[in-house]
């Protein structure tokens, strides 16, 4: 019988800017289970004035320091018993829900997609809220919201030793996909023993591009189904939800990541159809989107959606 665990964010279960597979895992489920996993986001520069409404949690992990490399404070390792390299990872999202009543949006300076015109940092904080699931701006009106990770995914081939949470890669990381919302599955690549999953840098609100360096930042609480699966070979993430197959490439240039997004998309559609890959790649054109996931993380983003009603 499966089983349902919590993982809460303390300065024990999380690592704050970095990926590494020598990290040891803070938890160990079976293939099936349930963990709901708390997250917190920012550091001390990113708390609301006075640090209204800030958790006891998330203040303990800012006290006890550790970041390195990025921005992202991520909940994890989680181990999956039976989980291998060369298996793929099931990461089902059952639920997402806000941790927070508040959050941030950050121009850095030198960042975001026009550095040139905003050559400086400047933070805001907004007020969240619960039950109108609304942001508030601060010129006043409501922003909706629609929570996801932007960074969770698998650990990284050991062979790449530590390496920033900034940039997304073949084992997932800082994604940014506002796709990847409850009733989402994505697939990941397992790249080490047990797979070794983690989860942060909530976003309760994004648009296509985040281009202004970030989201608006806050914590949350999310619950995964995870599903060890030893016949699929993938070797990078891909996801699906009730209606749209979603496959994802990720360069430094956006036409390369757009070719790798379609490519994966017709990898898998001709694996599930009778369908030849030019007929994939004639409908792709026709009917595949290809959307900008994010352009500010190195390592840029583009999502190729096809609707599943057409196959």
């Amino acid at each position: 019988m499966a089983d349902h665990h919590h993982l809460e964010a303390t300065p024990d279960t999380v690592h704050w800017g970095y990926w590494d597979a020598s990290l040891e895992p803070v938890l160990r489920v079976r293939s099936g289970d349930r963990v709901t996993v708390d997250s917190v986001s920012g550091g001390r520069a990113d708390l609301p004035p006075g640090e209204d409404g800030v958790r006891a949690g998330h203040l303990r992990i800012i006290e006890a320091g550790g970041q390195q490399f990025g921005p992202h404070v991520l909940t994890g390792p989680i181990w999956i018993d039976g989980a291998a390299p060369g298996d793929t990872l099931e990461v089902r999202i059952i639920d997402i829900a806000l941790a927070d009543t508040w959050g941030y949006n950050l121009i850095r300076a030198l960042g975001g997609t026009l550095p040139d015109e905003f050559p400086f940092t400047r933070r805001i904080h907004m007020a969240l809220d619960r039950d109108t699931m609304t942001g508030r701006m601060p010129w006043g009106s409501d922003l909706p919201l629609s929570p996801f990770f932007g960074n969770f995914g698998v650990a990284p081939r050991a062979e790449y030793g530590r390496i920033s949470s900034i940039e997304p890669r073949e084992h997932g990381g800082n994604l940014d996909n506002k796709e990847l919302i409850p009733g989402a599955t994505v697939y990941f690549p397992v790249w080490n023993e047990g797979a070794l999953f983690s989860a942060g840098d909530g976003h309760a609100a994004q648009g296509d591009g985040e281009v202004c360096q970030t989201a608006l930042e806050t914590g949350l609480t999310g619950t995964f189904e995870f599903i060890v699966h030893k016949d699929l070979n993938l070797r990078f993430p891909r996801a699906e939800n009730a209606t749209h197959y979603i496959t994802m490439g990720l360069n430094p240039d956006l036409d390369d990541a757009a070719a790798q997004a379609l490519g994966h998309m017709l990898d898998w559609i001709t694996a599930i159809t009778n369908l030849s890959r030019e007929d994939v790649y004639r409908l792709c054109s026709l009917a595949a989107d290809l959307r900008v996931t994010q352009i500010v993380d190195g390592n840029k983003g583009i999502h190729c959606m096809l609707e599943k009603s057409l196959l």
